[in-house]
């Protein structure tokens, strides 16, 4: 079983070879890797990509910027695999990642979303765990201290919905579950989440590893960060948890609906905001705060 490493690129070069080269180091060799540069204007990028000797890395480059959510959907389309990851330019795969996630394919064959162990890096590759990241690995994700963590269904719609413990560019999905779904163009932060309900809705199921074989880079300055500061961030994550209560309550998934109109951890997560929104946001940015954090 061979998975397809899908990597839309745009950011910083030298972050992309970081992450190239910890494909690389695997040390199981059942990989493709696909990089999908979105026009990225630096000559080098393609430079470096015609100098790497090896039949599994192909390198594409769009004749015009597309954005993220586009380059999302050419990574599924262009997958071949039975699985896929979308990583991230900037994250980093750890050896051990393919032998681990095929292990879990091999335990767990019919699941559609895969969620290996995470370690946090930040900008510059050192250790971080910041209060986001505390929530989610020691609140939020489920345990696997004694083996594999299945979730499905209405239990799986809850837990995402109270809480989205997730990091997307570590997920392994099955090419056909996550090809049955569309990428929302009008849900440009949240895409994730959405997607991964979708799936839930249409019955996957998500199994967690213990595996701790993906590290994540958070930056201080992301393009969420930047949606938190014009409000759109929350304007968005409060209409998308309306409308997933909505379709649960059509379901009769009751926990999912008061996890849903609840959205305890979205609105703490506002809060955290606060200083920085009132500091910096304008005044759109702070309208749509309160307005996620009070109704």
């Amino acid at each position: 079983m061979t998975i397809d490493i899908m990597l839309p690129f745009w950011g910083d070069p030298l972050l992309l070879r970081q992450t190239v080269e910890s494909v690389l180091g695997q040390t199981d060799p059942e990989w493709r890797l696909t990089v999908i540069d979105d026009a990225y204007p630096d000559p080098t990028v393609a430079e470096y990509f015609a100098q790497l000797d090896d039949p599994r890395v192909r390198y594409v480059r769009n004749d015009v910027n597309v954005g993220i959510i586009e380059n999302f959907r050419a990574s599924v389309r262009l997958a071949t695999a039975d699985h896929l990851v979308v990583l991230g330019s900037d994250d980093l795969l750890l050896p051990g990642y393919v032998a681990a996630l095929r292990d879990a394919v091999r335990r767990h064959p019919d699941a559609a979303v895969f969620q290996p162990g995470v370690q946090v890096i930040d900008e510059n590759g050192a250790p971080s765990l910041p209060l986001v990241d505390r929530v989610k690995q020691r609140m939020l994700r489920p345990d696997t201290r004694t083996g594999d963590a299945v979730l499905s269904d209405e239990r799986l719609a809850t837990s995402l919905t109270q809480g989205n413990w997730l990091y997307w560019p570590s997920l392994l999905f099955r090419t056909e579950a996550i090809r049955a779904h569309e990428f929302r163009d009008d849900l440009p932060i949240v895409l994730d989440l959405a997607i991964l309900l979708d799936i839930a809705f249409a019955g996957g199921s998500l199994v967690v590893i213990d595996d701790e074989v993906f590290a994540y880079r958070r930056h201080t300055e992301s393009a969420s960060q930047k949606a938190i500061l014009d409000g759109s961030r929350f304007t968005d994550d409060r209409r998308f948890f309306l409308e997933t209560a909505r379709r649960a309550d059509t379901r009769g998934w009751r926990s999912t609906a008061r996890a849903a109109r609840a959205r305890l951890f979205a609105r703490l997560h506002a809060l955290t905001t606060v200083p920085t929104v009132l500091r910096r946001g304008d005044a759109a940015g702070r309208r749509a705060l309160w307005r996620h954090i009070l109704r």
